[in-house]
């Protein structure tokens, strides 16, 4: 009984769940304007939380970075627009997935390259292990015989 409330509760714990950051005074009428802020709130990375999105933080400014989204949308943007309008302001980071460029080579290249590099130096340090230690060969009659003397000074002859 006790194992299946822990798998339950383990189910319950791991099961995603969403903030749901956006007030009922945020939304706007218009449900196709109220759906491309939602989309667009998804891409958009809250300053505060560095790690969630517009959409799912409770952050002060997250609400009004979804306040300024929505403003805009209402205002005839287009969401390319919007976007633009938030990264002359904010900057790059303020997008989840900037876009590949030379500037953010290094943000999209590092993760990779440090997994690669880990990799290979996991390869190279369990090749050596097995290069560093081959297998002992076994000891002929007469070097067991030998060695038994040096180690039990007992079975030595005279």
């Amino acid at each position: 009984m006790h194992r299946l409330a822990f798998v339950v509760s383990l189910v319950l714990l791991s099961a995603p769940v969403t903030a749901i950051a956006v007030q009922p005074d945020e939304v706007l009428k218009d449900p196709v304007l109220e759906q491309r802020a939602r989309d667009l709130s998804r891409e958009l990375r809250c300053m505060v939380c560095q790690n969630q999105s517009i959409d799912d933080s409770e952050a002060p400014l997250a609400r009004d970075l979804r306040f300024l989204v929505r403003e805009r949308l209402s205002q005839g943007d287009s969401d390319q627009q919007v976007l633009d309008f938030l990264v002359s302001r904010y900057g790059e980071f303020v997008l989840l997935k900037p876009p590949l460029e030379w500037r953010t080579l290094l943000l999209w290249g590092l993760p990779p390259a440090v997994l690669t590099a880990g990799m290979v130096s996991l390869i190279l340090m369990a090749r050596r292990r097995t290069t560093a230690h081959p297998e002992a060969e076994v000891l002929s009659q007469e070097e067991e015989r030998r060695l038994s003397t040096l180690v039990d000074p007992a079975t030595r002859e005279h």
